[in-house]
């Protein structure tokens, strides 16, 4: 019988709609159900229930919101809360300790396995991190298209390939990255004039396709971060 793993997930509706079936593919072990952001409801009015782009002390509120509302009707059927959200150069320990401590405050999931898990500093750095599987394969960009692209980001951007998630460094006013990693990766794309008549880089199309064409042992060769969390889930599940 699969182990239940809720998910309480930060980020926009590509990150969110990309993660689950990524997580389901890699690690068939575990049941995942995601508890937030949560699905709209037939009939509901646009915003009601929709937490999309929620991430950081959004997420944080989210949680301590809807976790004790999980727990009061469903109890006993999870065995794993997963947090994952984009750290968006944020410091990795303090954003831990802060979901942590959010979900300390409810005592009736003490007993329940937690992992907090990152995308540094978004998920597009999973692709990144495995191009030959994902961007470089892709109908909309291999063949020289995909070179350009990776050639742009490196001298350009200075994104390092072999190392994604250290892209950037963390603005304090904005409490997030200077620059953007998928935003890089969507500008790549329509650099060249013969780039522009053809499909740009989407977060909501291309990102939830490509996490299922990457390799996990590739990504956590160069994303610490991804390494931990894949460990983690290998073992859990």
């Amino acid at each position: 019988m699969a182990v239940v793993v809720w998910v309480f997930a930060g980020g926009g509706e590509a990150e969110v709609a990309g993660l689950i079936p990524f997580l389901e593919k890699n690690f068939p072990g575990c049941r995942f159900e995601r508890k937030t952001p949560v699905k709209m409801k037939k009939g509901s009015k646009p915003g009601k229930q929709n937490s999309y782009g929620k991430t950081g002390k959004s997420l944080i509120r989210e949680i301590s919101a809807r976790l004790p509302l999980a727990l009061q009707y469903e109890s006993g059927k999870c065995d794993l809360i997963l947090v994952f959200d984009d750290l968006d150069c944020r410091d990795v320990i303090k954003q831990k300790e802060n979901f942590l401590g959010a979900i300390a405050k409810i005592p009736e999931c003490n007993d329940i396995n937690k992992f907090i898990g990152f995308a540094a500093p978004e998920i597009e750095a999973w692709i990144i991190a495995d191009w030959n599987n994902s961007i470089a394969r892709h109908p909309d960009f291999k063949g020289n298209r995909e070179k350009r692209m990776r050639r742009w980001l490196s001298q350009e951007k200075n994104i390092p390939f072999d190392n994604p998630e250290s892209f950037s460094e963390y603005n304090k006013e904005k409490d997030c990255c200077r620059e953007k990693l998928s935003q890089a990766l969507v500008n790549s794309s329509e650099q060249d004039a013969d780039d522009r008549n053809m499909p740009r880089f989407s977060k909501g199309l291309h990102t939830p396709e490509l996490l299922l064409k990457i390799n996990p042992e590739e990504v956590q060769r160069k994303s610490p971060l991804f390494r931990e969390l894949y460990n983690y889930l290998q073992n859990f599940c």
